[in-house]
Formats: structure tokens, sequence, C-alpha cells
């Protein structure tokens, strides 16, 4: 059995997860999947990583995974955890001394965003939620998700520099979403290579693939505590 530990990312909460989470506790694991807090313009990275070990409480290690703007959040907590692996789902890949609200510049973002869109007729950058994110979500999933949407993260959490001083000791995975409407593939393959030195691993579905492909990605994540720990224990 393994633990896995499922970081959201802005706008979310932990019920972005719930399909993921029911796929991996139907197949024996442990999952924590908590809210981060919203709501609040003064809290800071390190605050979401704290409620995030908090939900966790005395356990350690185990497969912490971050979705989107998780990305700043889950190496937080995978360096506090001392985790066993650490998986960037569609994600943000921070390096030290970069603010969230100053990745955006510095990876190139932008430019990727628009060439892609040129490319797919303008799909990538959508206005339309339910065509740049849910595309590939059930409507009622995508709607549900849209009522649940709060103001996550802080103004605080995007003007402040990642807390970490170098990537934290853990073995790292890469996901990325091939139909993936707001993080270009090619340009999250190119940030996975640049930044952290891994060939990511992809899956077919949307920016919101947690919803629209839970079982497929659970099998990824099931696939990668296997790697850690191919006893199971």
């Amino acid at each position: 059995m393994a633990t896995f530990v499922l970081v959201h990312g802005a706008g979310d909460t932990g019920w972005s997860w719930h399909l993921v989470a029911a796929a991996l506790q139907e197949r024996g694991h442990e999952v924590f999947a908590p809210d981060l807090p919203g709501d609040d313009e003064a809290l800071t990275l390190d605050d979401y990583a704290d409620a995030v070990v908090a939900a966790v409480g005395h356990r350690r290690g185990g497969i912490v995974v971050g979705h989107s703007f998780g990305g700043f959040t889950a190496p937080i907590v995978a360096d506090r955890l001392s985790a066993d692996a650490l998986v960037m789902l569609a994600a943000m890949i921070p390096e030290p001394g970069e603010s969230p609200d100053e990745w955006w510049q510095s990876t190139g973002f932008g430019a990727a965003a628009e060439a892609q869109a040129a490319l797919d007729g303008g799909l990538t950058g959508n206005a339309d939620p339910f065509v740049g994110f849910f595309h590939d979500v059930p409507r009622p999933l995508a709607e549900e998700a849209m009522r649940r949407e709060r103001a996550h993260p802080s103004a605080a959490a995007m003007a402040a520099v990642w807390p970490l001083t170098s990537w934290p000791n853990v073995p790292t995975r890469v996901v990325v979403c091939t139909e993936d409407r707001f993080f270009p593939p090619d340009f999250l393959h190119d940030l996975a290579r640049t930044r952290l030195g891994v060939v990511a691993d992809e899956i077919r579905g949307s920016h919101c693939v947690a919803l629209s492909r839970p079982d497929e990605l659970a099998s990824i994540l099931i696939g990668y505590a296997d790697e850690v720990d191919p006893t199971g224990i």
C-alpha cells in the first residue's frame, strides 16, 4: 500500500482529486487531498505547505503529486515529508529565487501559448473554460468544478519567491497532458528537460485530466509508487 498526497492547483479544492482518490483507494492505497487555504491574501506558499503537512499528520514518505499551480507547493511538501517520489502533473516547475508572478515571463509561457494557439486555431488559451480547461470533462463535472472555484493562491503567495534553495532530493517525475490547452505540451516537455533534467511522461487528456481520465491517471501514479517500492509494502 502506498500513500498519495495530492496537491491541487489554483482556484481548486481537494475535490478536484476526488475521482483519482477513489480509484487509488479502491486499489488499496491511502490518499490525502486537502483543501489548501483560500480567500486570504496574506497566506504564503509556506502556509499552503503547512496545511498539507498538517493534513498528513505523523506520516512521512509517500508520493506527493502537484497539479498546475500546485507545482509551487508540492516540492515544499515533498521536502518536508521526505517523500518517496514527487510527481508534477501539468504543473508549474519553479526555480529557486523565482516567484510565481515571475514564472510566466521567465519560462517563456506567453510566447509558447501564442504559438500553440496559432497552430490549433485559438483553442489554447481560449477564454471559455469549457474549451480551454474542461473540453474533455463531462459537463456536469466541469460545472461542479467551476461552482467550487475560490480565491487561491493569494497575492502574497504569488509575489514571494519560492522558499526552497534547491530542488528537493526526491525522485521526480513529470506528467504532460497531451491535450492541455493551458500549458502547451511541448512547452512543459521543454521545461521538464531544462529545469529538472527529466524526460516527461504523457497522458492523453486536458489540463483537468484528474476529472476526465481519473482511472488512467491513478494507474500512472501507482506505477510510480511501484518504482520506488516494488514490494508494495
